[in-house]
């Protein structure tokens, strides 16, 4: 009798039992991959799971949540402004009494049109509008250009000079208030005279740390081909900004404007430091030097009149400002 154990194996048998256990572990490691996969797709890391979202209750106690939440955000922000339009158009008794009353009895519209003259708020928008596009013009020229240098241009020392430009961003306004003062009052070297001229507005608002490294930004994200074929074609560096750069950085020059343009509306202590001729306030001096002498309800119809421009804006441009926002963020 042959003894089968001492005699070799074949490749025969070799191929036909040892993948076996190879096959018995891919397909146990494949089970624990989909069980895995279910718990990950089970067990999602947001604040409501993906399962409890399909339930019905979980489904609209989740909106019901959110619009409450929502409700409640959009209270806070817009009933300032419905104070103050309703305000401006109730009596100075219904403003005083106690508690106040959300509604006015008896709308007085006429109030908005007193304003209107008793403010000069005619006089006081030209001058605040003739401020805000001037710093809009000198803030594009300047901002555009030096952020155009240090992405492109790359200068020597462009991270350092960029560094000093963020860190004045750190530095509040208050503190620099008093410097800047004495440097419009005398202009160094020139010796200018500035106060009560629009220039005193204009060049402070022309030179923005922030602005710049928003640009930059998107510049950085504009591909050195399209300049390299320009410099091919023998263009100068200044037509490749007025027609190439400037021509694809539409969004974040709107950003930019609308930011100039806002913050030369509503800045306050600046203008009643360098404007103090009456005839040449913004609208929100001239607002708060003529507030003492009118009621209440015409100083917030006056308010009211500020705003609308600002509104406009913004229900216009909502969806540029953050387009432009997140324009060149990403690169590819």
């Amino acid at each position: 009798m042959l003894n089968t154990t001492a005699l070799p194996r074949t490749a025969d048998e070799d191929t036909t039992v040892a993948p076996a256990p190879q096959r018995r572990s891919r397909s146990g490691n494949g089970s624990k991959t989909k069980r895995r996969g279910a718990w990950a797709e089970g067990h999602a890391r947001t604040i409501v799971s993906p399962l409890e979202l399909k339930s019905r209750w979980g489904r609209r106690i989740y909106w019901a949540l959110l619009a409450v939440v929502l409700a409640v955000f959009t209270l806070v922000f817009v009933f300032p402004l419905y104070w103050m339009v309703t305000g401006a158009m109730k009596t100075g008794e219904e403003i005083a009494q106690m508690p106040p009353s959300l509604f006015p009895k008896a709308p007085d519209f006429s109030v908005f049109a007193d304003a209107w003259e008793l403010f000069d708020m005619g006089l006081l928008l030209k001058n605040t509008l003739f401020y805000a596009v001037g710093a809009w013009l000198f803030a594009l020229a300047v901002d555009v250009t030096a952020a155009y240098a240090l992405s492109k241009l790359r200068p020597m020392f462009g991270n350092v000079i960029l560094g000093a430009m963020l860190a004045t961003l750190m530095i509040p306004p208050i503190v620099v208030m008093i410097p800047a003062y004495i440097t419009v009052t005398e202009v160094p070297i020139f010796g200018w005279h500035l106060l009560n001229s629009p220039w005193a507005i204009w060049f402070p608002a022309a030179a923005n740390g922030f602005n710049i490294f928003l640009l930059k930004r998107f510049f950085d994200s504009i591909p050195n081909e399209l300049l390299e074929a320009a410099e091919i074609d023998g263009v100068p560096p200044w037509r490749v900004l007025v027609s190439i750069i400037l021509p694809i950085s539409r969004p974040i020059l709107g950003v930019v404007s609308i930011f100039t343009v806002v913050m030369v509306f509503k800045d306050f202590v600046w203008p009643l430091l360098v404007l103090p001729d009456s005839s040449r306030m913004t609208i929100s001096v001239g607002l708060s030097q003529t507030a003492g002498a009118v009621t209440q309800n015409q100083t917030m119809a006056g308010l009211v009149i500020a705003s609308v421009p600002m509104i406009i804006v913004f229900l216009f441009f909502q969806r540029s400002i953050m387009a432009g926002l997140t324009a060149g963020s990403l690169k590819g």
